[in-house]
């Protein structure tokens, strides 16, 4: 139950890995991707790009907003339940987890986890995950912790003592929310392939509900979404040499409920034009740019999605009022509880 052992030598530092995919987002492939998403006739940027160092830090804000039930809700799950998440997880576990950002609901799996071998933190944003894995490493000495910079939608490169052994995939936040059906999918099949022939995955996700509900969540009335969403302009400002007047854009966000999800998008307050390293991009008023989507799952909705991925599901954990749940899956197919 306890992460701590008796410490004969020095803890170990964190390392650095990187994808073999994505060395990094470069300046320049940065740049390309937002040319490239704002000329197609429905402009759009990847909502990975929002977690710069300051979208990280003002996410963990939303994270703590009032109207924002997902993150207390999830947290509240894992308080109940995290010790016996760790007893189906197993002794000796290495935990991987995809878009660790802060590790606050890490935290409490780790407390609970027996004698766990390893910790390995993956997220995009190097200076947020670095910051995040060291302060870990401080609180839990003798765990060994490996932060992995990547964008976990494509291929990991694991440090070469974790390859080929099974792996417990924790995968918080409902992130899986914002992939489209078809990504969601990919995704969860990768989890399978990374987790091994005796792996496991804990994941959370968002549950349908009140439209109300889900339009308060991300339209906050101390506007830090909005800030977090057109931060996004900001940073082309400052990486991709833009001319952005933020001022003339505004968030946007909507439930569609025929896709089952919230829309966010940046929106255009007028006719204007804006350069991004020498390319001219004109909007209309009214026009949008699609930033994120948050799609809001069933239980066996879910289930089925991840059965056909090739995981099984072995329990599934809801908080009182149905609004989120926490499921855990065997990668593999000869284990757990179908029902």
């Amino acid at each position: 139950m306890s992460t701590t052992a008796p410490m004969s030598a020095s803890p170990p530092m964190p390392s650095y890995v990187t994808s073999k995919d994505r060395v990094d987002l470069q300046q320049d492939s940065f740049t390309r991707e937002v040319i490239t998403g704002l000329s197609q006739p429905s402009k759009s940027i990847a909502c990975k790009f929002l977690y710069d160092r300051r979208g990280s830090l003002l996410f963990d804000q939303i994270c703590d907003l009032p109207e924002y039930y997902p993150t207390r809700t999830e947290l509240g799950i894992m308080r109940h339940h995290a010790q016996e998440m760790s007893t189906c997880i197993g002794s000796h576990a290495v935990l991987l987890e995809l878009g660790s950002g802060s590790s606050l609901k890490t935290r409490l799996l780790l407390d609970q986890l027996h004698h766990p071998l390893a910790y390995l933190p993956v997220d995009i944003s190097r200076t947020h995950l670095m910051a995040s894995a060291e302060k870990l490493q401080r609180e839990y000495p003798s765990l060994a912790v490996h932060p992995i910079v990547a964008d976990f939608t494509k291929p990991i490169s694991l440090p070469d003592q974790y390859v080929n052994r099974p792996l417990s995939i924790y995968f918080p936040g409902s992130t899986i929310g914002n992939l489209l059906p078809h990504e969601a999918s990919s995704l969860l099949a990768n989890c399978q392939r990374l987790g091994g022939c005796r792996g496991k995955l804990l994941i959370g996700f968002d549950l349908q509900k009140d439209v109300g509900l889900l339009e308060r969540a991300y339209n906050d009335s101390r506007g830090v979404t909005a800030e977090f969403n057109l931060n996004l302009l900001h940073r082309i400002n400052r990486e991709s040499e833009a001319n952005f007047r933020v001022h003339r854009f505004r968030h946007v966000a909507q439930f569609n409920a025929q896709a089952n999800r919230i829309e966010i998008s940046i929106e255009s307050r007028c006719d204007q034009s804006v350069q991004i390293s020498g390319h001219e991009i004109r909007f209309e008023s009214g026009e949008r740019i699609h930033t994120e989507y948050s799609h809001k799952y069933t239980v066996p909705g879910f289930c089925q999605m991840a059965l056909d991925a090739g995981l099984r599901m072995q329990k599934v954990w809801v908080d009182e009022q149905s609004l989120f749940a926490v499921m855990l899956l065997n990668t593999h197919e000869n284990e757990g509880d179908h029902s």
